[in-house]
């Protein structure tokens, strides 16, 4: 399913999907093709985003394209407390 038949399924809503099908232009993984599992209550939201199986994300009907900004750049080093000792 096209994002754009979800967005009119869903209005305004949060929604769980399965990607299907997508591009990479750039830093962007533009999602093409959808499987929609159901819609998350604003609430529920932040935490089903953080509980999806790999292939399914939490995204929001408003935005008009589904578009994933990709980080490359493993710049960041995170330090554990117990290499501070």
């Amino acid at each position: 399913m096209k994002w754009q038949e979800v967005r009119e399924l869903f209005p305004d809503q949060f929604v769980l999907v399965s990607i299907l099908n997508y591009h990479e232009e750039g830093n962007k993984k533009i999602v093409d093709e959808v499987a929609p599992i159901r819609s998350i209550s604003e609430k529920e939201a932040n935490k089903e985003f953080f509980q999806a199986k790999p292939g399914n994300l939490v995204y929001h009907t408003s935005n008009p394209d589904f578009v994933i900004h990709l980080r490359r750049d493993p710049l960041m080093r995170v330090r554990r407390n117990s290499d501070e000792n």
